[in-house]
C-alpha cells in the first residue's frame, strides 16, 4: 500500500463508455435482457467524444477537493477506451471518438498532481472465449446467462486459456502504456480466484508495476477493501474506500435525477474518513464527453466545504470509536487534536465521554472562533464529560466541526466501572 492513498481522502469514479450515448445502465442493460445487445453495440456508433475535457475534468476535481480519480478503461461490455493491441473492440476502431481517451486524462491529472486510477473489468461479455467454462461447482445442466455461461456441453478450457491470455495482454497495455497508480479491478465474481489464476495475476501487477495500489477484486491480493453505496457500520480495519453515486446511477442515465444533495454528500463523506476511508464518488458523463452541471454543482459544494475545514479532512486518522461521541470524528497525524464533525444543531451543547486528556481549547474550524467547555463529573481515571457549547451562530449549513486540542496524545478510557 503506498502512503498517498491513506491520505487521499477523496477519489472521483468516471463512468464513461458507449452506454452514455441512450443513457441506459452500463453493461447490464443487457446482460439483464433489458436492452437487445445488437441495440447496445449500435451505441458505438454515436459514441463522439467531441465535447471532451479532460483539463477541465481536473480542474474540477481540484475543486472538489479530490486527490484522485478513476477512469472506466473497460466496463463489462468488452470496449475499451484506449487503442488496445489484443482485440478490434474499442472506441478507437469502432466508434467516431476515433481516438486514445485514456493518455490524455493520465495526462491532465499528472499535470495537477491528481493521481491517476484506471477502472478494468476482468470479465467480458462480449468476447468469444469468455462463456467457456463454468465457476467451480456450478451444476453443469443449469445453462445461466449465455453471456457469462457457456451451453450444456461447450465448455472449453482451452478457449478459457485464450481469454486468460487476452485479458493479461490488456492489463499488461494498461501498466506499461500508462503506470497507474490505482488499478480498479471489477468483475470477479463469475470465476473463483483460481480460474482467474489471481496470485499469477498478482505476481504479474507487482512485477511490472510496484508502485501500483490494487483493490480488493484482485481476490486475495487486493490492498484495500471496496464497500459500495453504503458506509458499513462497523469499519473495515484493513485500508478501506466506499464507492458511491452522485445519483442513484453509475453512468449517465438521463431520467435519473436522484442527485445527493451537498449536506448529504458531505455528511456521507465525513462519516467515510471518520472511520478510515476514502470516498471514491462517481459521476457519469455524456457520450460527448460533457459533464452533468447537477454533478459538476455537487461536486464544487464538497470541495468548498472540505476547503474550509481541510485540518478535519487531510492529514488525519479514524476517529473515535463508537460511543465517545454522537457523530463522526478524526484525528490529527499527532493524535493530539481531535475533529468532531456535527451535522445537527445542538441542544445547547455536544458532549464527549471517556477522553482522559484535558482539553485545552475547543473551537468551530472554519472561523477559528473559540467556544466554551467544561469538564463535569469524573472520579479518579474515570474521566467525567466535556461540555462544549455552542450557538446558532457558531454552526455550518452543511456540518460543523469542532478542533479539540488535547493536553497529550489522545488517550481513552475504555474499561468498565465497578459492578
Amino acid at each position: 500500500m503506498q502512503p498517498w492513498f491513506g491520505d487521499a481522502k477523496l477519489g472521483i469514479f468516471l463512468h464513461w463508455g458507449i452506454y452514455s450515448v441512450d443513457g441506459v445502465a452500463e453493461s447490464w442493460s443487457f446482460f439483464d435482457g433489458r436492452v437487445p445487445y445488437e441495440r447496445y453495440m449500435a451505441q458505438l456508433d454515436g459514441f463522439t467524444a467531441s465535447a471532451y475535457d479532460p483539463e477541465g475534468w481536473a480542474d474540477l476535481f481540484v475543486r472538489a477537493g479530490a486527490r484522485y480519480a478513476v477512469l472506466t478503461a473497460k466496463h463489462h461490455d468488452g470496449v475499451a477506451l484506449w487503442d488496445t493491441a489484443a482485440n478490434d473492440l474499442s472506441v478507437v476502431k469502432r466508434t467516431p471518438a476515433g481516438r486514445d481517451l485514456i493518455a490524455p486524462y493520465v495526462a491532465a491529472l499528472r499535470a495537477r498532481g491528481i493521481k491517476v486510477g484506471l477502472y478494468y473489468s476482468h470479465l467480458d461479455w462480449s468476447h468469444p472465449d469468455y462463456a467457456t467454462v463454468r465457476p467451480e461447482g456450478q451444476d453443469p445442466a443449469e445453462r445461466g446467462n449465455p453471456f457469462s455461461m457457456p451451453a450444456v456441453g461447450d465448455e472449453s478450457p482451452e478457449r478459457w486459456a485464450e481469454f486468460l491470455a487476452f485479458h493479461r495482454a490488456q492489463v499488461r497495455e494498461l501498466l506499461e502504456r500508462f503506470e497507474p497508480d490505482l488499478l480498479w479491478f471489477d468483475g470477479e465474481w463469475e470465476r473463483s480466484p483460481e480460474q482467474w489464476r489471481m496470485a499469477e495475476l498478482a505476481e504479474e501487477v507487482a512485477a511490472l508495476s510496484p508502485h501500483t495500489v490494487v483493490n480488493g477484486r484482485l481476490t486475495g491480493h487486493g490492498d484495500y477493501a471496496t464497500p459500495e453505496q453504503g458506509v458499513p457500520i462497523e469499519p473495515p480495519t484493513q485500508p478501506w474506500e466506499l464507492c458511491l453515486t452522485v445519483n442513484d446511477s453509475w453512468g449517465h442515465q438521463p431520467q435519473d435525477t436522484r442527485h445527493k444533495s451537498p449536506r448529504q454528500l458531505v455528511r456521507i463523506f465525513v462519516e467515510t474518513i471518520g472511520g478510515g476511508g476514502n470516498l471514491l464518488l462517481d459521476i457519469g458523463p455524456k457520450g460527448d464527453g460533457t459533464l452533468l452541471p447537477e454533478q459538476t454543482e455537487r461536486l464544487e459544494a464538497l470541495g468548498e466545504w472540505t476547503a474550509q475545514h481541510a485540518d478535519a479532512v487531510y492529514g488525519t486518522g479514524r476517529g473515535l470509536p463508537h460511543g465517545h461521541f454522537y457523530g463522526p470524528s478524526t484525528l490529527s497525524a499527532d493524535r493530539r487534536t481531535l475533529y468532531l464533525f456535527l451535522f445537527d444543531r445542538p441542544n445547547e451543547y455536544v458532549v464527549l465521554r471517556g477522553v482522559r486528556n484535558a482539553v485545552r481549547s475547543a473551537r468551530v474550524l472554519g472561523g477559528d472562533a473559540e467556544v466554551r467547555h467544561e469538564r463535569v463529573g469524573g472520579l479518579g481515571d474515570v474521566p467525567g464529560w466535556e461540555y462544549v457549547h455552542l450557538g446558532d451562530d457558531d454552526l455550518d449549513p452543511l456540518c460543523t466541526v469542532l478542533a479539540l486540542d488535547l493536553d497529550g496524545e489522545l488517550d481513552l478510557y475504555r474499561e468498565h466501572t465497578r459492578d
